[in-house]
C-alpha cells in the first residue's frame, strides 16, 4: 500500500464529520467540474462554427489558389497546369479571371461587382470543384449571340431581376478608353441565366461569366488571373502549398483557403482562444479554494504530521501528501467535468438540443469536439492544481515535530 495515497485519501475523505474543509473540497472539485465542462462545451461550438463557416466559404474560395507576384495577370499555358496537376494531391486545376467591373441596368442604376470568368461552358460540371460555388448550375454559353450570367440573389432582390434580363457590364479598361481616347464605352452585354444563395457570411457580390467573356470583357486574351486547385484533402492545404511554391518558384504567390480569408478566420480563432483564457478564470477560483482548503487540512493535521515526523517519515513524503491531495481533487473535477462536457458536446453535435434563434445557415449551435482541445483543458486544469498545492505541502513539510506534537 502507498502509505502517501493511503494518508492523502484519509484527510480528503474522512467520512466523520462534515466539516469547513470538506465543504471547501466540495466547493473546489464542483468548480472544477463545471469550469472543465463548460471550456469543453464552449471551445467545441467555436470549433463547429469555425468548420461551419468553413465548409461555406470553401464553395467560393479554393483550396489552393496560384496567382503571379507581382502581375495581375499569367499568361495562359500548359505548363503551370502540367506542374499543379503533378502534385499527388491535386485534382482539379480551374484558370479564372477576376475583376471589378461595373453593372449597368435599365433606369440608370450602377453598381461596381466583382466578376468571376470560369472555363466552362455548363456550370456545375467536374471543373468548378475549386472555387466557385455549388449552386451555380446555369448554362453560360454563348446563346442568340449574347453570353450568360449567374449573379447572387441580393442582386436579383435589390434590383429585381429575372432569368433572361439584359445586364450591362464595363470594365476599368473600357472606361479609361473612353475617357483617354475620347470614344464611346465598349459595353458587354450578358443575359441573365440563374442565381445563387449567398447568406449572411459575406458581403461580396460575385457574378459568374465563361472565361472567353471576361478576357474580352477585361482585354486579357490569351492571359488568365490565376489558378485555383483543389486537393484530395483540404487540411493539408499548408504542406502543398509549400511544396508547390518550391514547384513553381517565387514568381508565384501561392494562398491556401485560410490565407484567402485570413482577417475573418484569424478573428474567429482568436475569440476561441479568448473564450479559453476567460473561462480559465472559473477554473482558477476553483483552485484558489484548494489553496484555502488544503492550508486548513494542515492546520488541522498539524499533530497527525508532527507525529509522522517523529516517526521517521521525511518532508518530502509530507509534501507528496498533500500535492496527492491537489492531484485528487483535479482528478475528480476533470473526470467529472470532462465527460459531462464531451456528452453535452456530442449531444449537441448530433441531435441540436440548443436551436439558433435567427435564421442562419444551420437552425442549431454547431459543435465539433477536437481532442487537442480536450487535452489542453485538461492538462492545463491540472496543471493548475498541482500548483494550488504547492503552498499547502511546503507549509505542511515545514512543520516542527517538537512543536506539533506538544500539548498546550
Amino acid at each position: 500500500m502507498n502509505i502517501i495515497h493511503f494518508i492523502s485519501r484519509r484527510y480528503l475523505f474522512s467520512k466523520k464529520h462534515i466539516s469547513l474543509i470538506s465543504v471547501l473540497t466540495s466547493i473546489s472539485i464542483a468548480g472544477i467540474t463545471i469550469g472543465t465542462a463548460l471550456l469543453i462545451v464552449i471551445l467545441s461550438v467555436f470549433n463547429g462554427f469555425f468548420d461551419v463557416i468553413r465548409g461555406y466559404l470553401l464553395s467560393f474560395d479554393p483550396d489552393i489558389r496560384v496567382e503571379h507576384a507581382t502581375d495581375g495577370f499569367i499568361l495562359s499555358n500548359l505548363h503551370i497546369s502540367e506542374l499543379l496537376y503533378s502534385h499527388p494531391d491535386v485534382i482539379t486545376v480551374s484558370p479564372f479571371i477576376e475583376g471589378k467591373a461595373m453593372v449597368s441596368l435599365e433606369g440608370g442604376q450602377n453598381e461596381v461587382i466583382t466578376i468571376r470568368g470560369i472555363n466552362t461552358n455548363s456550370v456545375g460540371s467536374e471543373s468548378l470543384a475549386a472555387g466557385v460555388h455549388p449552386a451555380v448550375h446555369s448554362d453560360l454559353s454563348v446563346i442568340n449571340g449574347r453570353p450568360g450570367i449567374v449573379i447572387s440573389e441580393s442582386l436579383v432582390h435589390r434590383y429585381r431581376l429575372d432569368s433572361g434580363d439584359e445586364i450591362a457590364l464595363l470594365s476599368p479598361t473600357g472606361m479609361r478608353r473612353m475617357l483617354t481616347q475620347f470614344s464611346l464605352p465598349r459595353v458587354s452585354r450578358f443575359d441573365v441565366r440563374g442565381s445563387y444563395d449567398i447568406h449572411q457570411i459575406s458581403d461580396e457580390d460575385i457574378a459568374y461569366i465563361e472565361i472567353t467573356a471576361a478576357q474580352r470583357l477585361f482585354n486579357l486574351r490569351n492571359a488568365v488571373s490565376g489558378y485555383d486547385v483543389k486537393l484530395t484533402d483540404t487540411d493539408r492545404a499548408g504542406r502543398v502549398q509549400s511544396e508547390l511554391q518550391q514547384l513553381l518558384g517565387d514568381e508565384y504567390r501561392i494562398q491556401t483557403w485560410y490565407d484567402l480569408q485570413k482577417p475573418l478566420y484569424d478573428v474567429m480563432n482568436l475569440e476561441k482562444w479568448g473564450s479559453y483564457f476567460i473561462l480559465m478564470i472559473i477554473v482558477l477560483v476553483a483552485v484558489l479554494n484548494i489553496v484555502g482548503s488544503l492550508t486548513m487540512i494542515v492546520i488541522q493535521k498539524k499533530r497527525d504530521i508532527g507525529i509522522l515526523l517523529s516517526m521517521g517519515m521525511t518532508r518530502k513524503k509530507i509534501r507528496g501528501i498533500f500535492r496527492n491531495q491537489g492531484l485528487l481533487i483535479g482528478l475528480i473535477g476533470c473526470g467529472i467535468g470532462g465527460t459531462v462536457g464531451v456528452g453535452l458536446s456530442l449531444a449537441q453535435m448530433h441531435f441540436g438540443l440548443v436551436k439558433l434563434s435567427s435564421s442562419f445557415i444551420i437552425d442549431a449551435y454547431p459543435a465539433a469536439v477536437q481532442i487537442s482541445d480536450i487535452v489542453m483543458i485538461l492538462s492545463g486544469t491540472m496543471l493548475l492544481c498541482l500548483l494550488a498545492s504547492w503552498y499547502p505541502s511546503l507549509r505542511a513539510a515545514a512543520v516542527e515535530p517538537a512543536d506539533a506534537v506538544r500539548v498546550d
